[in-house]
């Protein structure tokens, strides 16, 4: 249909009213609470922990991602719940990091791994490391351990999954130490830094972390692969217009192979991901890295235009457990949705919401993989956004659309929300970023709000909308997910998910 078509017949359409009747909210509320006595703790130690980290995934995202997920079902969307909303444990998680009010994600995840907070752009050290350090000998006095580390030395597999870098900040937290989240190759290091870089760090952790490490899934194949080798330019495989980026000439993808024996496998394409099972016996199963993209892996929205296929988030988790749960003493595995956090910088609320309900679909594949009796699961963010959710839309009215409020008649079509100067706005919107428009706002009546591409209008004009600095949600299920409550300072779930492993 034509979208003068569309918005005509959107116009002529009363504006939704809820399924529910007085008796079904009645019903809701007893349910609720019946819930509620028939709640006990899990009170033994975890034999899994799962942390999900939605990057960026702020409250007005969860928000905004309930309704459209709904919306997308044919609901008015609002009654609707994420996967990880079911969860019985909530509380409120302080991101401000040690010399950061509104933070970035490299204090904030190294905070839920490590159990302190640090300084921006820092991994896994505390904040006595000096900015730019490349001292090795000084860097390793004020490394931190991480939980991936610490369950490596229990015995424990472990396991990490991103749709973003590899390398990037909130993956590379769990297995990286350094003073600047950007050295992720050899090619961003000032010389003669004796600090590893990033990538080299993942394929040279300690040999009890590669004997745990089984899964490492993801995007940034650049930072792994040379620049040139002694045969010429080394060509990504999937683009041959790109080449690597390290200045080494080393081949890390190659390196994981060899450090981990005839068990190794390296794949960057759908149809190498999907050939990788498990063995026969436990011991032999698969040490696998998956690097498909060059950077960052396509929105989920994107997804299916990807020239060699890559895995959606949740067929990499359920990968990922698939693989770990074989292992004997249990695992350690963090999920992350990178990508949310990207469209959001770039003003682009449909593909962040898109990405947050992929991350829901991977949270409920990893519940039906697990026995909440044994796996404990938490879902939180490192950060939110400067995304909010404002006007006085009716229930059901396009979560991306343009406002249009309740009707003064009940049966009337609902009419535009307009602003001071007569103009129609959206629903969703940013404090800042790129989608502020030169010469005052534009008139959107005629524009498809919901196009994949649109960029929500934002009040301060910069080129990459930031951070927000209010509270993230944490969600709990499993052993010990009591302990998620309240408000919470971030660095007390590492403390929580070290709890539940009992160390």
């Amino acid at each position: 249909m034509t979208l003068a078509w569309a918005q005509a017949a959107l116009a002529a359409t009363p504006a939704v009213q809820g399924p529910e009747s007085v008796k079904d909210w009645v019903t809701q509320g007893q349910q609720f609470i019946a819930q509620g006595k028939a709640l006990k703790p899990i009170a033994t130690p975890a034999k899994n922990v799962i942390l999900f980290v939605g990057d960026g995934m702020g409250i007005s995202t969860l928000t905004a991602a309930r309704i459209l997920e709904g919306q997308l079902q044919g609901k008015p969307g609002e009654e609707n719940r994420l996967s990880f909303e079911t969860f019985p444990y909530l509380g409120l998680s302080k991101t401000y990091s040690w010399d950061q009010q509104t933070s970035d994600s490299a204090p904030t995840m190294a905070a839920m791994v490590t159990g302190v907070k640090t300084r921006e752009g820092m991994l896994s050290v505390t904040h006595e490391t000096a900015r730019g350090e490349c001292n090795a000998a000084r860097l390793a006095q004020t490394t931190v351990p991480t939980l991936l580390e610490l369950a490596a030395a229990k015995g424990k597999a472990t396991g990490i999954v991103s749709t973003a870098r590899i390398t990037h900040a909130t993956p590379a937290a769990n297995y990286a130490h350094t003073p600047m989240r950007d050295w992720e190759s050899d090619a961003n290091l000032p010389a003669g830094c004796e600090v590893k870089d990033i990538a080299r760090q993942l394929i040279e952790v300690s040999p009890t972390v590669r004997q745990s490490l089984r899964v490492v899934l993801g995007g940034g194949r650049t930072n792994f692969l040379p620049k040139t080798n002694a045969s010429g330019p080394v060509q990504d495989p999937e683009y041959p217009k790109l080449q690597g980026r390290r200045l080494d000439g080393r081949d890390l993808t190659q390196e994981w192979l060899a450090s981990r024996g005839k068990q190794a496998r390296f794949v960057w394409n759908k149809a190498q991901f999907e050939s990788i099972t498990a063995a026969g016996k436990t011991q032999d199963d698969p040490f696998v890295l998956g690097l498909f993209e060059p950077s960052h892996l396509q929105y989920e929205a994107d997804r299916a235009q990807d020239p060699a296929g890559e895995p959606s988030l949740t067929e990499m988790t359920r990968k990922a457990i698939e693989l770990l749960a074989r292992q004997p003493k249990g695992y350690f595995l963090q999920i992350e949705a990178g990508r949310i956090d990207h469209a959001h910088h770039a003003g682009n609320a449909a593909r962040a919401l898109r990405d947050t309900i992929e991350l829901s679909n991977a949270v409920r594949a990893a519940m039906a993989l697990t026995k909440e009796s044994e796996t404990l699961i938490i879902v939180t963010a490192d950060h939110s956004h400067t995304f909010t959710v404002a006007g006085y839309p009716h229930r059901g009215n396009d979560i991306l659309g343009l406002v249009r409020d309740v009707p003064e008649v009940d049966g009337q079509a609902p009419a535009l929300s307009k602003d001071a100067n007569g103009l129609p706005y959206t629903t969703l919107g940013y404090a800042n970023g790129p989608g502020a428009r030169k010469g005052g706002r534009p008139d959107l009546t005629g524009v498809n709000t919901a196009d994949l591409n649109f960029l929500q209008e934002a009040t301060v004009p910069l080129s990459s909308e930031t951070h927000g600095g209010e509270e993230v949600a944490v969600y709990a299920r499993g052993p010990r997910a009591h302990f998620v409550r309240g408000s919470m300072e971030q660095h007390w779930i590492f403390h929580v998910m070290r709890h539940a492993f009992g160390f």
